[in-house]
């Protein structure tokens, strides 16, 4: 299986400071003009898939200095996602289109319509990122006085999953075959309701729209804890990890194909993809240029309010120049991030000042920095050491950056042989080498739509 390209379609960027360089767009919040340009650049450049991550409120105004700032994980000003790719749909022909929804503040049947739609309007390209909703602050803006607690998220996630998938097998492959002739539009023999009842939803179903043609949108989880990587192995097909250096990652990627024997799957039907940062020039001096550049355009407060966001900590109480504290007792920001970059502080014995500049490219996931070579080495060295199936990369600044990386790394991958020469599949499962799941209710008509 060739190695997997995602790119992050952020339009503020990955690093803190992205959106301010020469290079970087002018203007990016909501710019449809824009969004599209970056579909068809990493299409052109033959990535697995375009992804786009969301939230559910405007966040940090408690921190003046980032707020006005703003950082890529706060998104204040753009599109609601699913909109957003139904758009690119239209101007794009291969690459997969992958949006966050929470399972916290969302409902089941709402999801699974959106998502079956989009795969419609694609022709099977869409995919659902499944969050449980990290900012306490969105519970406000949907009729909770605070967030729902993190156990019941999770309780709730795994019901919401399943119900989304029996929502998906509602009909047949074959439930409509609209004919003039005999008048038959559907056939009633072809339909099945749902009728789910649990703890947390009541979902009588059938879902209004046919089965979608991916069979299932491929969903993407990002969990790092105990109970999120359970959730991955029983419901998702690709993970986003974050992981700062090459032997953690190989640990986590054993840890959750482990999980998946018990759930009756195979260690191939789980992906695993890497999020890194990578800053690639003709040569590493360029590269370090770049980095320079962008670091410098991110004043110390705000850097500081950044890692203060990330950790879930005010950092602003400890001296900028003396050790990073070890805050591994306490609870720590969106979880699986926030133990990455605690990990990173106290292993390489940083001071706050360094943590809080380590972190501005994309929220300490991993950086791959350097010229075409050296950025291919190390991603094929994680590629072969099952670290990862491929990456979630973030290439500031965009677009420049991403068409960077398309000109100069896109070639050494491909004369590696680890990404393929073009897109050889119909959908996004068939280029991410996933199966597409059978109806259980419909077994015949599963199997001849195969």
């Amino acid at each position: 299986m060739p190695m997997i390209l995602a790119a992050n379609a952020n339009a503020q960027g990955s690093h803190v400071g992205e959106w301010r360089h020469p290079e970087a767009w002018d203007r990016p919040a909501s710019n449809i003009d824009n969004a599209v340009r970056l579909a068809r650049i990493a299409e052109g450049g033959g990535f697995d898939l375009l992804f786009l991550a969301d939230g559910n409120g405007v966040r940090n105004m408690d921190k003046p200095d980032l707020f006005a700032a703003t950082s890529p994980s706060d998104r204040p000003g753009v599109f609601e996602p699913v909109t957003l790719l139904s758009a690119l749909a239209m101007v794009t022909r291969h690459i997969g289109l992958v949006a966050t929804t929470t399972t916290t503040y969302d409902e089941p049947y709402a999801v699974a319509r959106r998502f079956a739609s989009l795969d419609h309007i694609s022709g099977g390209r869409a995919g659902w990122n499944l969050v449980t909703t990290s900012n306490p602050g969105d519970a406000l803006n949907f009729s909770h006085d605070a967030h729902v607690a993190r156990d019941d998220r999770y309780e709730r996630a795994f019901e919401f999953a399943s119900i989304v998938k029996g929502l998906w097998d509602s009909w047949a492959d074959d439930a409509f075959p609209q004919d003039k002739a005999t008048g038959r539009f559907l056939d009633p023999s072809r339909v099945r309701a749902l009728n789910h009842v649990g703890k947390h939803f009541r979902v009588a179903g059938p879902l209004n729209a046919p089965r979608p043609p991916q069979g299932h949108p491929v969903v993407f989880s990002a969990g790092q804890s105990e109970t999120g990587k359970e959730l991955s192995a029983c419901h998702a097909d690709c993970v986003f990890a974050i992981e700062g250096t090459i032997e953690r990652a190989r640990v986590l990627y054993a840890d959750l194909k482990g999980r998946l024997a018990k759930h009756g799957r195979s260690r191939d039907s789980l992906k695993i993809l890497s999020g890194v940062t990578i800053i690639v020039g003709e040569t590493a001096a360029e590269a370090q240029r770049l980095s320079d550049e962008l670091d410098a355009l991110v004043p110390m407060p705000v850097a500081v309010d950044y890692l203060s966001k990330m950790v879930g900590t005010k950092m602003q109480a400890y001296p900028l120049d003396g050790p990073f504290p070890d805050l591994s007792a306490e609870h720590v920001g969106p979880t699986g991030i926030g133990h990455a970059i605690l990990a990173k502080a106290l292993e390489r014995k940083m001071t706050v000042r360094q943590a809080a500049r380590s972190i501005l490219p994309q929220m300490a996931g991993n950086l791959f920095q350097g010229s075409a070579m050296e950025v291919a080495d190390q991603m094929e060295q994680w590629y072969r050491q099952e670290a990862c199936d491929g990456f979630m990369i973030a290439a500031p600044a965009v677009p420049a950056g991403l068409e960077r990386f398309v000109r100069l790394v896109v070639p050494e991958l491909r004369r590696r042989g680890l990404i393929r020469e073009r897109y050889e599949g119909r959908t996004l499962r068939d280029n991410l080498g996933l199966p597409r799941p059978a109806n259980p209710h419909f077994p015949a008509a599963a199997h001849a739509a195969e």
